[in-house]
C-alpha cells in the first residue's frame, strides 16, 4: 500500500512539474492581432526582395535568366542563373535587359521566383 500511495504522489509531482514547464514564462509570447501579423509578413517579403537584370526571358520553359544581387533568404551570393517563375504570366512583363526586384523562394525542390516588379 506504501508504494501505491509513493508512486501516486510521484506521478502527481511529475505531472504537475510537466506543467509548469510547458507553459513557461509568456513573456515574449508575440499577442499581435492576424492583421499586424499579416502587416509584418508583408514587410518580410520587401525585405528578402533582390534587385536583377533579366537576361533571358524563356516562355517555353516558363523560366527567366536573372543576373542577380545576392538572394538573403536562399543565403546565395550575387550571380546569374536560371529560375522557374511561379505564374507564367510574370513572363510577360518583362523583357531582356528589364531592371526588376524580385523574390526567389524553393519550391518543390527548384529555385522559382514567386514575386517580380519591375525597377
Amino acid at each position: 500500500m506504501k508504494n501505491v500511495v509513493t508512486f501516486i504522489a510521484m506521478c502527481c509531482a511529475v505531472s504537475v512539474s510537466a506543467t509548469a514547464y510547458a507553459a513557461g514564462d509568456m513573456g515574449n509570447m508575440n499577442m499581435a492581432s492576424g492583421a499586424q501579423q499579416s502587416a509584418d509578413v508583408n514587410a518580410d517579403a520587401n525585405k528578402s526582395m533582390s534587385h536583377g537584370e533579366v537576361k533571358k526571358v524563356d516562355t517555353a520553359a516558363g523560366k527567366l535568366t536573372i543576373k542577380h544581387g545576392p538572394l538573403e533568404n536562399l543565403g546565395m551570393e550575387a550571380m546569374t542563373m536560371v529560375f522557374k517563375v511561379k505564374d507564367p504570366a510574370m513572363l510577360s512583363q518583362v523583357n531582356v535587359g528589364d531592371k526588376i526586384d524580385f523574390v526567389a523562394e524553393e519550391v518543390d525542390g527548384s529555385l522559382t521566383v514567386t514575386s517580380l516588379q519591375k525597377q
